[in-house]
This record gives C-alpha cells, sequence and structure tokens, in this order.
C-alpha cells in the first residue's frame, strides 16, 4: 500500500448556522419532515461548543437516493450509479448513530493517506485511531456543505454503510462518492458530475480515501 501525495488541508466546515441554512436552501428539511425552525434551533444550540462539526440529518430521515441529486460539481447534478437500486438499504455498520433526526459528526476526515487501500484493510486500522467510518449519507452532507472536498484523484469511501443479505452475511459492495468520467452506464452527458457508487470490499483504489470520524452526538440533555 502506498500514501497518496500530500494534500492541501482541508478548510474547516462552515458554521452550524450557516449548515443548517444550506440544507433549508436545498430542501433537505422538507426530504426529513423537519420544519426549518427545528433545523436552526439544533444548530443554534449546538454551534456555541461544537465548531468544525458537521450537521447531519439521520438517514432514516434522508436517505442517499434523495440527497445524491442535490450535490454539484462543475455545474451538474449527483446521481446514483444505476447497478446500485439498493442505495438506500445500506445502514450503518459498525457505527452507532444517536437516536435523534439531526446530529453531529466530529473530527471529519476525508483519508487520503489511506488511498490504495482496500475497504477491508482501513476499517481495522481506522479502529486503531479511535476513528469510525463516515456513513453514505454523512458523505453527502460533507460534500454539500463542502464540494471542494471532492476533488479528481481525491475522492472517498463511506464505509461505515453496509448491506446484510437475508442470510446475515455482509453484501462485499462498500458505497463510495466520486467524480464520473462520463463513461460506460453513466453516460458522457454526466462527466465531472458527483457520482454515489460502490466498490468491492477487497479491492483497492489510488483515487479512493476512506472519511471517517472521531465520533457522533445528537441535542445535549436539557
Amino acid at each position: 500500500m502506498t500514501d497518496a501525495s500530500p494534500a492541501a488541508p482541508t478548510p474547516s466546515l462552515p458554521p452550524l448556522a450557516t449548515q443548517a441554512d444550506q440544507l433549508i436552501r436545498l430542501g433537505v428539511h422538507d426530504i426529513a419532515g423537519i420544519s426549518a425552525e427545528e433545523l436552526r434551533a439544533f444548530a443554534e444550540d449546538a454551534g456555541a461548543g461544537h465548531r468544525g462539526a458537521l450537521l447531519a440529518v439521520h438517514p432514516e430521515r434522508a436517505p442517499a437516493s434523495a440527497l445524491a441529486p442535490l450535490l454539484r460539481h462543475d455545474g451538474k447534478p449527483g446521481f446514483v450509479v444505476t447497478d446500485m437500486t439498493d442505495v438506500d438499504d445500506f445502514a450503518p455498520g459498525a457505527v452507532e448513530l444517536p437516536d435523534a433526526p439531526l446530529y453531529l459528526v466530529t473530527g471529519v476526515d476525508r483519508g487520503d493517506h489511506m488511498a490504495n487501500w482496500s475497504p477491508e484493510e482501513a476499517l481495522p486500522a481506522l479502529a486503531e485511531e479511535d476513528r469510525t467510518p463516515l456513513l453514505l449519507t454523512e458523505g453527502i452532507h460533507w460534500v454539500l456543505q463542502q464540494p471542494e472536498v471532492l476533488e479528481r484523484g481525491r475522492c472517498f469511501m463511506t464505509i461505515g454503510s453496509r448491506l446484510r443479505k437475508p442470510n446475515g452475511a455482509l453484501d462485499a459492495r462498500t458505497p463510495a462518492i466520486w467524480i464520473s468520467n462520463g463513461t460506460g452506464r453513466d453516460g458522457r452527458e454526466r462527466r465531472n458530475a458527483p457520482k454515489v457508487g460502490w466498490c468491492w470490499w477487497g479491492n483497492r483504489h489510488t483515487w479512493l480515501g476512506f472519511a471517517s470520524a472521531t465520533g457522533r452526538r445528537g441535542a445535549a440533555a436539557s
């Protein structure tokens, strides 16, 4: 395995109030059945002590299939690959989410240093670093707030989301977010569009890191 060449530092996330306004502008609150007032109030209550955190909506309230088209890159909307019709069935794997419609994700990192690792290799390494992999929906939320974190040659996997088969085994596919080349079934018109797709559990890709976080938390108890 080889590390990627040094990347420019990722800029800090916007304040939570700004993130809330962005989600409202995109209509994510409507998708989730949450009022704009509730979203802004959560951001205001959490904002003082959690600078740099990512504001996320629980995937049961805002699934990946509804969020992906809101992504933008080079003026083009995001999409889910045609052979991932079950994208919303990818649920939190070894990741515990707050029992709340809104929560914060802290210490988000793109995982460039794990480029050319397989998911099978990356997951235990993240655990050793006391980090957990991002869910697909969390990764989409991150790009909605900071489109610049998705750049050609430096995209990322979100292996916190896994699909369990009826027999209990985990599906070998793992979700990722990258930029389409406009080839194959994507279609030429989608070149440079943000793309939600999948990779095999045991495969390596030089242009995919492993996005992760240090923690997640819901609203503080009143």
